[in-house]
């Protein structure tokens, strides 16, 4: 008997600890993990040197691979759990630089274009868990795992994401979205707030299934 599909994405700012709760989600519901695809931008040295030239062409060279990795998740015919998604590509990190001046209005609108006509496509997740953490929750774990590439990388900058953040979380309506304040959760070191949270997905994924019964059934019954 083939396993039920699930598409569940966990989303969230740099810091907040998406990569560790989707291994723990994967390990405890036997899920299979995709994380952000480990590829080298070809405009990545350039973006930092010059970011209004080629803020274009490096955000379209990420939304191609996110694109992909969401193709290779469609294909698995099992549950699946993905470590930040194509929707925080174009809503959180393209708009920030868009907001910034970094892209250029026409320019944008050619990536939201693409970007719109990609989600019209591909299959919607399940679920959305939206890890949420405040500023200096961020900076801190930023600082702790101490990652070469974000050691500079200034708190203005995390703080405009938190902001794009909150504000794409309330407006998603592709899926339902499921909020875990990681100030108040330590999903790595207590496990009493692991079994928490377990339960409350395990809780969630349950009234959506029992939604979609019942919305199977209705679609059935003869008018």
């Amino acid at each position: 008997m083939a396993a039920q599909r699930l598409f569940v994405v966990v989303a969230g700012n740099i810091g907040a600890g998406k990569s560790t709760l989707v291994g723990l989600l994967a390990q405890q519901f036997g899920w299979r993990p995709f994380y952000e695809p480990e590829v080298e931008n070809p405009y990545l040295a350039d973006f930092y040197r010059d970011m209004r030239t080629w803020a274009f062409p490096s955000q379209v060279f990420f939304l191609t691979h996110r694109l992909r990795l969401h193709q290779r998740i469609a294909a698995h015919d099992g549950p699946s759990v993905q470590d930040r998604s194509l929707y925080e590509d174009a809503e959180i990190f393209a708009e920030n630089l868009y907001r910034q001046g970094y892209l250029a209005p026409r320019d944008y609108q050619t990536y939201r274009a693409l970007y719109e006509a990609l989600v019209e496509l591909l299959p919607r997740p399940d679920l959305v868990i939206y890890v949420r953490a405040s500023v200096p929750t961020l900076m801190a774990r930023i600082r702790q795992r101490g990652r070469a590439y974000e050691r500079h990388i200034p708190e203005a900058y995390v703080a405009r994401l938190n902001e794009l953040y909150d504000a794409w979380a309330r407006a998603f309506t592709l899926a339902p979205v499921l909020t875990l304040n990681a100030d108040e959760l330590d999903w790595l070191e207590n496990p009493d707030h692991r079994a928490q949270i377990f339960a409350q997905i395990q809780t969630y994924l349950a009234e959506l299934a029992a939604r979609a019964r019942a919305e199977a059934s209705d679609i059935a019954r003869p008018s």
